[in-house]
C-alpha cells in the first residue's frame, strides 16, 4: 500500500480524557504531518481542526484534560487510580469505538 493509500499521516498522538461521575470519556487527539488536528471522538466521529491549538481548546472547553498530564493527585480527584485505568487499544477506529467510554469501578 503506498502512502496515499494509507491516508494523511499523524506525528503524535495524544489521549485526552473527561470524568462524568464513575465514568471515564476518552478522546484521541492526532496531529498530522501537515500541522492539522484530528479528534477521534467518543462517538466514534473524527473531527478534524486547522491546528492542534485549536483542537486542544475544544477539548478543553469540553473539560477534557490531557491524559499524560494527570498526575496521581489529579487522579484521584476526579475519582480514579492512574493505576486502573489506560487509555482504549484496539487495531482500528471501529475497534475503539466500544472502548471510548468506560464505567468505572469503586472509588479510588
Amino acid at each position: 500500500m503506498n502512502d496515499a493509500e494509507q491516508g494523511p499521516r499523524h506525528v503524535s498522538e495524544q489521549w485526552w480524557l473527561a470524568t462524568l461521575g464513575r465514568t471515564l470519556v476518552w478522546a484521541r487527539l492526532r496531529v498530522r504531518e501537515a500541522g492539522t488536528a484530528e479528534v477521534f471522538d467518543s462517538d466514534g466521529n473524527t473531527l478534524v481542526y486547522d491546528s492542534e491549538d485549536t483542537a486542544r481548546s475544544m477539548l478543553m472547553d469540553a473539560e477534557f484534560v490531557a491524559f499524560d498530564g494527570l498526575d496521581e493527585a489529579d487522579a484521584l480527584e476526579r475519582g480514579f487510580s492512574l493505576d486502573e485505568v489506560a487509555p482504549p487499544a484496539g487495531d482500528d477506529e471501529s475497534a475503539l469505538r466500544g472502548r471510548m467510554v468506560q464505567s468505572l469501578g469503586g472509588r479510588a
